[in-house]
């Protein structure tokens, strides 16, 4: 389901909406990537959700905090991205580095 901000994604997550995996844009209006991976990781319900971080932040060590199962630079790669979303789906989430 896409969301066009942190608050939608939070609010479609807190509501019973399911996700295998989140494709995560750090720079977004209204709640930005950040603070949208602070809340998630804040609550049990929905901190298990594997994250892959897409940004044009050239900031790598801080994108490393956001424990995200996998990161990437934008202009981002399509086929690796959807190459890393493929393992992520069908890997054991918890193990899951690319």
């Amino acid at each position: 389901m896409p969301a066009a901000n942190g608050r939608e994604a939070l609010a479609y997550l807190k509501g019973g909406g399911q996700a295998q995996a989140i494709l995560l844009d750090l720079r977004m209006p209204i709640m930005d990537g950040w603070a949208f991976r602070r809340a998630q990781r804040a609550d049990p319900a929905i901190a298990s959700i594997p994250v892959i971080v897409l940004s044009g932040v050239a900031d790598l060590e801080g994108m490393r905090d956001l424990d995200a199962a996998s990161t990437f630079n934008k202009p981002v790669s399509l086929p690796e991205m959807a190459g890393a979303v493929r393992r992520l789906v069908d890997s054991d989430a918890g193990s899951f580095r690319a």
